[in-house]
């Protein structure tokens, strides 16, 4: 997953609730999205990472493993890219997000 590094910011920025609450209608609601989708990126980001480890490794005795230049290089990489949950803000707030509520799909049938 390639992100765009002049949309997001690198710290975190204090959020307006009232443009959190906005979409949703609730802000624990809106929270809960964004944190959801935190941790569908922050598992992408692990599976990426540890695929492009795997590459570059190789055991020396069965226990130990050897740590390369181009191991580190890939990890410090990773470790300056954007934070899962600035960009799962930043996607919501973009309205790149889709979000389904059963709860409230449930509530509305029975009425």
């Amino acid at each position: 997953m390639i992100q765009k590094r002049n949309k997001i910011r690198d710290s975190i920025v204090t959020q307006d609730i009232n443009s959190l609450s906005e979409k949703t209608g609730n802000v624990y609601k809106s929270v809960r999205i964004i944190g959801k989708r935190s941790n569908q990126i922050a598992s992408e980001f692990k599976k990426n990472l540890e695929e492009k480890l795997k590459e570059f490794s190789f055991y020396l005795d069965g226990t130990e493993i050897f740590e390369n230049k181009e191991r580190i290089e890939i990890s410090r990489f990773f470790e300056r890219r954007p934070k899962p949950t600035l960009i799962a803000i930043q996607e919501f707030l973009d309205n790149k997000l889709s979000y389904y509520d059963s709860f409230e799909k449930e509530n509305n049938i029975l009425e």
